[in-house]
């Protein structure tokens, strides 16, 4: 039973910019450069089947290329901080290429994501050993953040072990964008 993830890999000089946020805080698990990746839709553990399923139908909903940029940092987890993150600036075709995905995994009888989608790349791991005011500075320190645009030119199925978080991901397959 794979545990399945759609992502959007980052370039690798937009990679490295963001590894070099990365430090400063004790606690902190700081996600491998090579593992940072745009999350569209987690969906979890599912079965063979309906992963293969999955797999195919995913083909139907590649849209256009389009372009993106990462802007800013932030945390999740108020007053308990679990994850920091950078952010991407607002892009409607982001948006409705999710949108169409949450849609597809629903057809094929995944259970709907109950959070807002806030589309991110996690750099790090808190889990509880980072205070409000640690997290806060970071952003303070991090928030003139910015990537070059580029474009997407391709979304991966990812699947992933259960672990701690961070990796190893395996791309399983690959879409590329019309």
């Amino acid at each position: 039973m794979p545990r399945l993830f759609t992502a959007i890999a980052l370039p690798e000089d937009v990679a490295l910019g963001l590894s070099f946020l990365a430090g400063g805080i004790h606690g902190a698990r700081w996600i491998d450069r090579e593992n940072y990746h745009l999350t569209l839709r987690f969906m979890g553990d599912i079965e063979n089947g309906t992963a293969n399923e999955l797999a195919e139908a995913l083909e139907s909903v590649t849209p256009a290329r389009f372009e993106i940029e990462l802007s800013g940092t932030g945390y999740f987890g108020g007053a308990k901080p679990r994850a920091l993150w950078a952010g991407v600036e607002v892009a409607e075709a982001l948006e409705q290429v999710q949108a169409r995905q949450e849609r597809l995994c629903q057809q094929l009888g995944l259970a709907p994501e109950q959070r807002k989608y806030t589309p991110h790349v996690t750099l790090a791991r808190l889990r509880g050993k980072v205070s409000v005011m640690e997290a806060d500075h970071f952003v303070v320190r991090t928030a003139a953040f910015k990537s070059r645009p580029f474009e997407v030119q391709s979304i991966g199925l990812y699947s992933s072990r259960p672990s701690r978080g961070g990796g190893p991901y395996v791309e399983e397959h690959n879409y590329w964008l019309r």
